[in-house]
């Protein structure tokens, strides 16, 4: 039997303890009755968190797009011979690295300067605009969503190049797109970002992303350079039969799709800069332009070779975020579908047009990928605009990708062939043959394998 006190000491603590538990509750109910709303919800504190969201949005999806890289250097190694593996990620490493300095010293403010001129920025050099700890901190998060897309330019250009490039000739040419040919580029299309108003931006040119302003940009200058240095040997026969050279690692490249596919999910949302709804669609478009675009790729591929081929079908999906990317926050994801499919048969097409009868070797379909799929992309931003279609519409996205390939392919004709002249563009054909790993870094990517080819 209990005895009443300590039935007494027993009820005193329960009910202590019910206080304890219930006086937070009534506080936290008579605050919500209140009339007045607490500190924490005044205009200029809402305002802070979403400032705060921006910045944190941004530079998240910086991150992604910088992930790209890795993707770039997968797929490019896997498409390429174990002999060249080490000379795919150096490029990769320093095109990225060297990229960033000359968009922090020059790039940077050739595209988001302030122009009177609408075709290049005057101001905002070696990052100008950024005073301290003190001023304006927007731009250093501006500046780094920047520098990772001009990156994502210049590495465009390596692939479609592989196997047979002088390694400090890359390193030259990587130097002049991201600190010239890109931005000024970019300040037509997107100048008012930040300072000015491009020409193209006057005109309503849509390019949200940069299925032109980034993906055809480097794959018209990979094209210049395609053309310039010439097949890989052994690529064509004496009588122009067209002999396959089979990429060394498929593992690896489809891996380095699917984290390209990931960084896409930086690449195009954080196009926005702001954390608000409007990513969701650019989102869910984004994914489904994709997955039609590998979808059709196979199916096309599957009919033409009898096989479902996996380089295609990667390739396709490739195609399909490239196409997505001018249009994805003004389009449908219906009409995301649509754009992907087309891009994905496109991608195939392209391919076999370019290497077939154009002649020219890309190991990698770059041009394929972000130089007619990009074109394609940015006219599709215009016919399915979710506003309306209008005849001014088509004919400024017409203009814009006239504008891109002529500015493109014509600086970078005149960049390699100067490049050619001065230091050469071109390996030797010895060095081509024991691989760039040897011949130009000293080491195998493969140590203790026996590597062939």
């Amino acid at each position: 039997m209990i005895s009443k006190k300590r039935e007494k000491r027993v009820f005193l603590m329960l009910l202590l303890l019910l206080l304890f538990f219930f006086c937070p509750i009534t506080g936290v109910l008579a605050n919500e009755g209140a009339k007045t709303p607490p500190p924490f919800a005044t205009k200029e504190a809402v305002e802070t968190v979403q400032i705060n969201a921006n910045y944190l949005w941004t530079l998240v999806a910086a991150s992604l797009v910088f992930f790209m890289q890795a993707g770039f250097a997968m797929v490019e190694a896997g498409f390429t011979r174990a002999k060249n593996a080490i000379n795919i990620m150096m490029k990769n490493m320093m095109d990225f690295s060297i990229g960033s300095l000359i968009y922090w010293a020059i790039g940077f403010g050739l595209m988001f300067g302030t122009t009177k001129n609408g075709f290049f920025g005057t101001s905002d050099f070696f990052l100008s605009s950024w005073t301290g700890p003190d001023g304006d901190q927007w731009v250093l998060a501006f500046w780094m969503f920047q520098v990772v897309f001009a990156g994502t330019a210049a590495t465009i250009v390596s692939g479609a190049m592989a196997e047979r490039t002088k390694f400090v000739a890359y390193l030259c040419y990587s130097l002049f797109i991201c600190g010239l040919i890109y931005p000024i580029f970019g300040s037509w299309a997107w100048g008012s970002l930040f300072h000015g108003k491009g020409w193209l931006e006057e005109l309503g040119f849509i390019d949200f992303a940069g299925s032109t302003v980034v993906h055809s940009v480097g794959a018209w200058c990979a094209l210049a350079g395609a053309m310039i240095i010439g097949p890989r040997t052994g690529k064509y026969g004496p009588d122009g039969e067209v002999r396959a050279i089979p990429g060394h690692n498929i593992p690896l490249a489809a891996l380095g799709v699917f984290i390209l596919w990931l960084g896409w999910f930086g690449f195009n949302p954080g196009s926005t800069t702001t954390a608000d709804a409007s990513i969701a669609m650019i989102f869910v478009n984004t994914n489904l332009a994709a997955a039609a675009g590998t979808l059709s790729a196979m199916i096309i591929s599957w009919i033409l070779f009898k096989k479902p081929e996996i380089g295609m079908t990667l390739n396709g999906a490739l195609a399909g975020l490239v196409a997505i990317t001018a249009g994805c926050a003004n389009v449908t994801p219906g009409s995301s579908i649509i754009i992907g499919f087309i891009a994905g048969i496109l991608v195939v097409l392209s391919v076999l047009f370019v290497d077939h009868k154009l002649k020219i070797d890309d190991p990698v379909g770059a041009v394929s990928v972000h130089g007619i799929c990009g074109a394609w992309g940015t006219l599709a931003a215009g016919l399915f605009n979710i506003s309306g279609v209008t005849s001014k519409i088509i004919i400024t996205q017409l203009i814009g990708i006239a504008a891109c390939f002529i500015w493109s392919f014509g600086t970078a004709i005149i960049l390699f062939k100067v490049i050619d002249i001065v230091i050469g563009l071109r390996v030797s054909p010895e060095e081509e043959l024991i691989g760039l790993d040897i011949a130009e870094h000293g080491g195998h990517a493969y140590n203790d394998f026996n590597v062939i080819n």
